[in-house]
């Protein structure tokens, strides 16, 4: 079979560092192939991986690693710099960047900390932290702007990570403001390597404040693997960032977009709210519109992987971005409208927004719970909600984390108060 490179003459394709148009650059990505050569901060080569099929292939594949210490000859040849903007994503040591029987053993006490029983036991208390929410925003008033994506899309799911991780309350507005820098890609060298330090110091109070005081809670569990010699110091306060970062931002921007996308689309606003469409089925058309995790980096080839399929060869070394925005838009798999939002869409289900294979996000069905509680509630108490200035809405600067900078909204009269009169 004859396999194919990207000609020696055809210019890597740069990234927006600033993420101002994800579905553009993912479009763009498409037409150039299945893979395509990129730039990424710093101009360090990859390959940008697009279309779905192969996604799922090569996150299957047994020569396709994580681990950047093992396997990316210019991380071990000190070509990439500690400052580099993306260097938490590979320096790591946890289960988002272990390969072969590490990733099974820093995998295997994440996945028991969010088993189905665990995430069930936890609806009422989510619940509850979403129906607080909304008093405090029903205390704002039925027409002022109010920022959703700062006083709903991003407390809820931090506060379900703080019940989940058992942080103390004098940790929750520290590990608020920091926690979000983390998915920033377009920021200076030493303000990105400032913001792991930050956090890594809340995540040892974290640690600290459990062993004096444990409880029914993820944190004390991952301090038991470490006592018992399962993990390293350095393995359970990696473990510990996986959570908080990656978990809450890919909630945060469900919500985000979920709510963005309803409050545009009132005919299918309607669909939910008057249980003609479950609510489950709009969170998965959410995801798979607006993958939350646009680009995820970085994996690399352990050895030659040739794809049969499409021809590709990834050489040893090479490292890769598997793109989700651009695998849940496309056209192949969704030959109507892919760029379109409609939960009456079938297959809608059928997206990689949570990861694929043996690296599958373990919180995926908790952010799915997290959604449909979030986006019954919230419309049932607001129900003619509507957003401030849709056509204004800002993309955060980062070509990983998909979401918006703020997201205004105008909540209306809430469901159990009266209008004003006049």
């Amino acid at each position: 079979m004859t396999t194919t490179q990207p000609p020696a003459t055809r210019c890597p394709y740069r990234l927006d560092l600033k993420g101002a148009d994800i579905h553009r650059e993912a479009a763009a990505l498409r037409a150039l192939g299945p893979a395509t050569r990129v730039l990424l901060p710093g101009d360090v080569p990859a390959w940008s991986v697009t279309d779905p099929d192969l996604i799922r292939r090569l996150l299957r594949h047994p020569g396709i690693s994580k681990d950047a210490r093992r396997h990316w000859p210019s991380y071990i040849n000190g070509e990439i710099p500690a400052t580099w903007a993306l260097s938490t994503w590979v320096g790591v040591v946890n289960a988002l960047t272990a390969y072969g029987a590490e990733h099974d053993r820093l995998r295997r006490p994440l996945r028991a900390a969010f088993s189905p029983r665990r995430v069930r036991a936890l609806i009422p208390q989510i619940k509850a932290i979403t129906h607080s929410l909304l008093d405090d925003l029903q205390a704002a008033g039925p027409y002022e702007v109010v920022d959703l994506r700062a006083r709903f899309a991003w407390l809820l799911p931090l506060r379900v990570a703080n019940l989940v991780l058992g942080v103390p309350e004098a940790l929750h507005t520290p590990f608020r403001d920091a926690v979000g820098l983390l998915f920033a890609t377009n920021v200076p060298p030493a303000e990105a390597q400032a913001v792991p330090a930050r956090i890594y110091s809340l995540i040892a109070q974290l640690i600290d404040a459990k062993r004096q005081t444990p409880g029914d809670d993820v944190t004390s569990l991952l301090i038991d693997e470490r006592d018992g010699g399962e993990l390293t110091e350095q393995e359970l306060a990696d473990s510990l960032l996986l959570l908080i970062s990656a978990g809450h931002e890919t909630t945060v921007n469900l919500l985000d977009h979920g709510i963005t996308n309803l409050a545009t689309h009132p005919s299918q606003l309607a669909l939910a709210s008057t249980g003609k469409i479950p609510w489950k089925q709009v969170v998965e058309e959410t995801l798979r519109h607006q993958a939350p995790i646009a680009s995820v980096p970085l994996r690399f080839a352990v050895y030659e992987v040739v794809d049969e399929p499409t021809g590709l060869v990834f050489a040893p070394g090479d490292a890769l971005v598997i793109n989700y925005a651009a695998a849940g838009r496309d056209p192949g798999r969704h030959p109507h409208d892919a760029d379109g939002f409609d939960v009456t869409r079938g297959g809608a289900g059928d997206h990689l927004a949570f990861g694929h294979g043996p690296h599958l996000c373990v919180g995926a069905e908790l952010a799915r719970l997290e959604g449909r509680i979030a986006f019954a509630a919230l419309f049932d108490r607001f129900p003619t909600l509507r957003l401030a200035a849709p056509e204004d809405l800002e993309p955060l600067e980062s070509f990983i984390s998909n979401g918006h900078k703020r997201l205004p909204a105008v909540l209306g009269p809430a469901r159990d108060a009266q209008p004003p009169t006049s």
